[in-house]
């Protein structure tokens, strides 16, 4: 079992330094298209984190990668009021782009290409965890 842990200022030139960190602790664990699911899944959550929680950048996320068995998890935590993402509707993917409402989409990703999703609000923290079951070389990413 290896943990690993990164704080960051909650600003989109942070993200980056935090996919990077994401995706070298899962190069050797997931394949490459369960890889880069969770690489885009974990990018709108960042940015969701920067746009709305802290648009004025004054925050700290903190991200916890953790392989452990079959499933590689990824939390992502921020010091913001209290918003469980999860808990917004599904957008309609289905009808023309001109008769969709803006946003969603992130919070689509995240369910899409994940395993699991849950979110919790612990010592006055938001923490998304983002997991993906399966060893490197097995299932990849789910159709779209």
């Amino acid at each position: 079992m290896a943990l690993s842990a990164l704080s960051l200022q909650a600003i989109p030139d942070s993200l980056a330094d935090a996919i990077a960190f994401i995706s070298q602790h899962s190069e050797s664990v997931l394949s490459p298209g369960k890889r880069e699911g969770l690489l885009l899944a974990a990018e709108e959550a960042f940015i969701n984190i920067c746009s709305h929680t802290f648009p004025e950048g004054n925050g700290e996320v903190k991200i916890t990668c953790l392989a452990k068995d079959d499933a590689f998890v990824v939390e992502i935590s921020d010091n913001g009021p209290a918003f469980n993402p999860l808990l917004l509707p599904d957008p309609d993917v289905l009808s023309d782009i001109e008769q969709r409402h803006i946003g969603g989409l992130g919070v689509h990703f995240i369910r899409h290409f994940t395993d699991q999703a849950e979110y919790s609000r612990k010592n006055d923290r938001n923490i998304l965890c983002l997991t993906l079951y399966g060893k490197k070389g097995e299932e990849d990413i789910p159709d779209t």
